[in-house]
């Protein structure tokens, strides 16, 4: 009854930030009831604005560090707004062998200014081919101008169409300059500035990173 009446919204989370219990503070602030909150992640709710901070909380999970970990989150209300905040959260067992769940407290900063559309992310090898695909160049074309092969030509082509479900090259290249990725406004198409390369430049190898958001890598992490 104590935990339902904390006007400050609060959730107990396992290592794998999956809400076990929430107060209705905490559920008035996703919109929904704290039974329905029950099962979710809650860093599906409250996103991190930097995922280096969940990172370094996996870490201290796996060294056993009870300290108390903040994470800046931005969350859409209830009514639509993008407002941003902060996540504490406190390693909370009965006994220090104990896999730790996590008290999860918020704390509603205001709301976040709107963030300006970042252009897609693409390969400079990817950006050369959609530039010379909205020139009308064919696979061989292309091959030849990127020192490519007929088929590096076509592997690429299928990974961005499946990237950006695209249905054919015409899509791909209005996918591609309504997501930045080609200058407006020139001719011969050319990529626009600002393309930086994903790859690795010494193993040639796509290097993209993909942060993890769970609080937790493995279950032997924390068992």
């Amino acid at each position: 009854m104590l935990f339902d009446r904390v006007a400050v919204p609060v959730a107990v989370c396992d290592v794998y930030s999956t809400v076990q219990v929430a107060n209705p503070a905490m559920a008035a602030e996703c919109g929904t009831t704290p039974g329905r909150l029950l099962g979710q992640d809650v860093l599906d709710r409250f996103r991190p604005q930097e995922s280096d901070q969940v990172e370094r909380i996996a870490q201290a999970l796996r060294l056993r560090h009870r300290s108390r970990y903040q994470v800046s989150v931005r969350r859409r209300a209830p009514d639509g707004t993008e407002c941003h905040g902060e996540l504490t959260a406190d390693p909370v067992s009965d006994t220090v062998e104990d896999t730790p769940a996590l008290l999860v407290m918020l704390r509603v900063q205001g709301e976040a200014e709107p963030a300006e559309p970042a252009p897609a992310r693409v390969t400079p090898i990817e950006a050369r081919i959609l530039a010379l695909l909205a020139d009308s160049a064919t696979t061989a074309r292309a091959a030849r101008e990127t020192d490519l092969t007929a088929d590096g030509v076509t592997y690429h082509l299928r990974r961005l169409s499946a990237r950006w479900g695209a249905a054919n090259r015409t899509e791909l290249v209005a996918r591609a300059y309504a997501l930045g990725v080609l200058a407006t406004g020139v001719w011969p198409p050319v990529p626009a500035t600002g393309q930086a390369s994903t790859r690795s430049p010494e193993s040639g190898e796509d290097r993209s990173p993909v942060p993890r958001r769970t609080w937790a890598h493995d279950k032997e992490a924390v068992s």
